[in-house]
C-alpha cells in the first residue's frame, strides 16, 4: 500500500512539474531553494544588508515570479519587493480574503519549529488575480525569511 501511494505521489509531482514549466512559474522546490540561499545570505552578511537586498525588486532574491519576503518574530513585514506599501506593518492578525490567518501560522510555526510550509490565498502580482499560494519559511536570527509560489 505504501509503495502504491509513493508511486502515485511521484507521478503527481512529475505532472505538476510540467504544469509549472508550461506556465513559467516557480515551483515549491525553487521557492524553498531561494529561501535557503536567502538564509545563507543573512548568516554571511547580517540582517540589515539582507533586508536591503530582499527589498530590491531587481535583486538576487527575485527570480521570475518568485521573491523573498521577511517578517520579524512578531509579524511585522520587514521586506517585500513586490508590495513595498506593507513594509513596517504588523500583519500577524490579518487574514487572507477567505479568513485564514496565514501570517499568524507562519510566525507561530517559525517561532516553534524554525521552518515549514503554509498555503493561503494571495494577490498574484503577475496576473493581478488572487491565487492559492504555498510559502516556505525559515527562521534565522530575528527574521522569518519566506518565499512562495502560486499554484496553477
Amino acid at each position: 500500500m505504501f509503495k502504491r501511494v509513493m508511486i502515485l505521489m511521484f507521478i503527481c509531482l512529475f505532472m505538476v512539474t510540467f504544469v509549472y514549466a508550461a506556465e513559467k512559474i516557480g515551483t515549491p522546490l525553487e521557492a524553498r531553494t531561494l529561501v535557503e540561499k536567502a538564509v545563507s545570505f543573512v548568516k554571511a552578511n547580517g540582517e540589515e544588508k539582507a533586508l536591503k537586498e530582499f527589498n530590491n525588486p531587481k535583486g538576487k532574491f527575485v527570480k521570475d515570479d518568485l521573491y523573498v519576503f521577511a517578517y520579524d518574530l512578531k509579524g511585522v513585514v520587514l521586506a517585500n519587493p513586490m508590495f513595498p506599501e506593507i513594509i513596517g506593518k504588523n500583519l500577524y492578525n490579518e487574514p487572507d480574503h477567505r479568513g485564514k490567518f496565514f501570517r499568524k501560522q507562519i510566525i507561530d510555526i517559525a517561532n516553534g519549529h524554525g521552518s515549514g510550509w503554509v498555503e493561503y490565498y494571495y494577490m498574484n502580482p503577475s496576473t493581478k488575480k488572487e491565487n492559492i499560494k504555498i510559502t516556505y519559511f525559515h527562521k534565522v536570527g530575528n527574521l522569518i525569511v519566506c518565499c512562495g509560489t502560486y499554484l496553477p
